[in-house]
């Protein structure tokens, strides 16, 4: 399997980071998750950037989350579990990066590259942009408790439920009137990205770092425990029967158990 490459770039004060697997519409593998994890520790490290924006590659989709294969490997609840702190720690070093992070999404913005684009404090898109988690359709898997809490915070708890229960993608146009995106552009994205950027580049880093980390507490104000509802979702039968109807290119019979 093509593991896919997260590069990262810079233009004079501005960090660019692109996820590089346009062939598997930038699915997110573990090699890549942790290519994320290191450039977020670099623009971290790194005083003289201002701001960085986060793209996929290919123009068809922003990420279509975690390869579905490699929970091919899983046999258990704890292996959820696990999965999904190692995930939480990398979307933690995304979330509270000291610039302020936008998140470019052309085409598909698919479970993991939703709650990616979340983790970002602002969020353009094209006209043909779309946005949903469809585990209830497609996996039988969940969230972590803190991804739910970022696309309740993001979306709304009623907008929240219909992208899980319904397993339904959210168009562009309906995103940005929820308030997730800041623009949906039409034709040349690339312009809008670097106005924004440029005004980003022009405000003060302090106030804008002070800013984010202010919000961050507030909405991290009230923690949740959700590790039991993670383990029975990974551990359940009807999670490996989604993953082997995922790979097969059918559809699940789901149990209910």
């Amino acid at each position: 399997m093509d593991q896919g490459t997260v590069r990262f770039t810079r233009e004079g004060a501005i960090a660019h980071v692109l996820f590089d697997r346009p062939q598997a519409r930038n699915a997110m593998t573990w090699a890549m998750y942790e290519q994320l994890a290191e450039i977020c520790a670099t623009i971290r490290a790194d005083r003289t950037l201002r701001v960085a924006t986060f793209r996929g590659a290919g123009g068809k989709a922003f990420i279509a989350g975690t390869d579905i294969h490699q929970f091919q490997a899983f046999t258990s609840g704890e292996d959820g579990i696990a999965y999904e702190a190692r995930i939480e720690a990398i979307l933690t070093a995304l979330e509270t990066l000291p610039v302020p992070t936008l998140a470019v999404v052309d085409g598909w913005c698919v479970g993991g590259g939703l709650a990616i684009a979340a983790c970002c404090d602002l969020r353009i898109a094209t006209a043909d942009a779309q946005f949903g988690i469809p585990i209830a359709r497609t996996l039988g898997n969940c969230l972590s408790a803190a991804n739910y809490a970022r696309l309740v915070a993001e979306l709304g708890v009623a907008r929240t439920k219909r992208i899980l229960l319904m397993a339904e993608m959210i168009p562009a146009a309906e995103a940005r009137d929820a308030g997730f995106l800041l623009d949906v552009v039409e034709e040349g994205i690339d312009g809008r990205v670097a106005e924004i950027t440029g005004r980003l580049v022009n405000h003060a880093p302090v106030t804008m770092r002070v800013s984010k980390e202010a919000i961050r507490r507030i909405l991290k104000a009230v923690e949740v425990d959700g590790d039991d509802l993670v383990r029975e979702c990974y551990g359940s039968r009807d999670f490996r029967i989604g993953v082997d109807a995922f790979v097969a290119k059918r559809t699940p019979e789901w149990t209910g158990s």
